[in-house]
């Protein structure tokens, strides 16, 4: 099959959102766009009946009516859509196997501005062998940018391998010409604590140790991708509060899902799960051994 970027489509304003990021990225990526809609009652392909009794007009016109408005807004992207006799989440973690990522729509819950991940994103996000992007639906009402709109943001936890997620941001950060902005929290240990507040000299020693970690991890990919602007942030606090709020007002947040291989029921760390509940922005989930 043909590289590409599939969103799942369920014809919710946050499934179109989804779409039109995805068709953005593909065409970014120069890959085909593919748009999934499964249903499990999905008849079969009759020869020829008339639309009030094909069973499944519905389903063709949700995909059409979405196909013909990103073909609009990109003309020199391959499109194609995909109708499949399945529940959602079976033929989301199929497609996922056979793309380059897999694009879903996310419910923000008002007014607290936050994801709402139902019975089926979340174990595709836990389970994609390939990055899951979540996308919510535009909203007029979100407050103004900050200084780093627009960049991407890669959230690092400096233990094991980086090398999937910083493939993914540095891609995508190069795609996009956009600059990227990597990001780790350090909550402050116990013993630096003192009645006067917080010991200088140990969060000193922290930041340039982890600085210089930070700088080991990104040095060979600022060498592959030397026209992407790169800067570091360390953060001690919380590494999920460091995460959600480097994220205000980023054009992607990208987290890393640690691989559980036989484990019968994945699960996601707490930096993944708060970011995915609480950035504004799109968040791309990347799976990493």
């Amino acid at each position: 099959m043909q590289p590409a970027v599939t969103v799942g489509l369920d014809g919710s304003p946050e499934s179109l959102a989804a779409a039109r990021w995805a068709a953005d990225e593909a065409e970014r990526r120069k890959l085909t766009l593919r748009l999934l809609h499964a249903w499990p009652m999905l008849a079969p392909e009759p020869a020829r009946v008339p639309a009030e009794v094909d069973q499944n007009y519905w389903a063709k016109r949700l995909v059409h009516t979405a196909r013909a408005e990103l073909e609009a807004r990109h003309p020199g992207l391959s499109v194609v859509g995909n109708l499949v006799a399945d529940d959602a989440e079976h033929a989301l973690l199929q497609a996922a196997s056979e793309s380059e990522m897999i694009v879903l729509g996310s419910r923000g819950l008002e007014p607290v501005a936050s994801y709402f991940l139902g019975d089926i994103s979340m174990p595709v996000v836990a389970r994609a062998e390939r990055p899951v992007v979540l996308v919510r639906a535009e909203n007029l009402h979100e407050g103004p940018p900050s200084a780093h709109t627009g960049s991407v943001v890669v959230a690092l936890k400096l233990h094991g391998s980086c090398d999937d997620l910083l493939d993914f941001a540095f891609s995508t950060a190069a795609a996009r010409r956009l600059p990227l902005r990597a990001v780790h929290g350090h909550a402050v240990p116990l013993h630096a604590h003192v009645p006067w507040g917080v010991d200088h000299n140990i969060t000193e020693e922290i930041r340039q140790d982890t600085h210089k970690r930070l700088s080991k991890a990104l040095g060979p990919w600022r060498e592959k991708f030397p026209h992407v602007e790169v800067t570091d942030s360390i953060a001690l606090e919380s590494p999920a509060k460091a995460v959600v709020q480097a994220a205000e007002g980023a054009g992607l947040l990208v987290v890393g899902r640690r691989r559980h291989h036989r484990v019968p029921a994945p699960r996601l760390g707490p930096v993944t799960h708060a970011a995915i509940h609480h950035a504004r922005c799109p968040v791309a989930v990347v799976p990493h051994d």
